[in-house]
């Protein structure tokens, strides 16, 4: 074998496998992500108050003081 070969051969397994590392690493990280909330984010009018509710709501009624509010849109 010709020392070209065995450089290349040898910086390929390097790469090979430093990829694979990451590939792993990546995949396993995602798993314990949590998957983000469908809910709406609404802060009232009156009060103040941040509180959520249901994604299919378009006016809540906030917890605190009762006043309706839309959501907030980012």
């Amino acid at each position: 074998m010709s020392a070209d070969l065995l450089i290349f051969a040898y910086v390929a397994v390097i790469l090979g496998a430093l990829g694979f590392l990451a590939l792993y690493y990546e995949r396993r990280e995602q798993g314990f992500l949590p998957s983000p909330s469908k809910d709406r984010i609404f802060r009232c009018e009156s009060c103040a108050f941040v509180y959520t509710d249901d994604e299919d709501t378009d006016l809540s009624r906030c917890p605190h003081c009762a006043k309706m509010n839309e959501p907030i849109e980012f």
